[in-house]
């Protein structure tokens, strides 16, 4: 990714900027030019909770380039609280534990070191959600 496009998308990346459809009350994530739900172009910007549930689960083994050295690591379907659902790494979570339904929050973490020289990519990943844990 190059640093332009980086500026242009940190927004969503960092906390889960998306946007309510006026014409439906969709939310939708992320941004389009055409509301998935409804497919009327118009949109108000809106912040998501950042909350939802496993919807589904994998672990990666063979990652694509540039994600190597993390593998193997999960990768879900999460279902966020207003209804969109993205595809993103699970972490702070012993593979073990994952579960479907499992209730998860955003956190922003590393994601990838780019090119020589080094530019880091931060975005969103999901944990287990704090609130959601037994406290023994």
């Amino acid at each position: 990714m190059h640093i332009a496009r980086n500026w242009r998308i940190k927004k969503q990346r960092y906390s889960l900027h998306g946007e309510i459809c006026h014409h439906c009350g969709a939310h939708v994530f992320p941004p389009r030019d055409v509301c998935p739900e409804c497919s009327k172009p118009a949109y108000d910007p809106a912040q998501l909770s950042g909350v939802g549930e496993v919807y589904s689960f994998t672990t990666v083994y063979n990652a694509a380039e540039g994600f190597q050295a993390q593998a193997p690591y999960p990768l879900a379907l999460i279902k966020l609280e207003e209804g969109p659902m993205l595809t993103a790494q699970l972490t702070d979570v012993d593979p073990q534990e994952i579960q479907i339904g499992m209730k998860v929050e955003m956190v922003t973490r590393k994601l990838s070191v780019e090119g020589d020289e080094g530019l880091i990519n931060y975005g969103y990943k999901f944990r287990p959600r704090i609130a959601a844990m037994k406290i023994e």
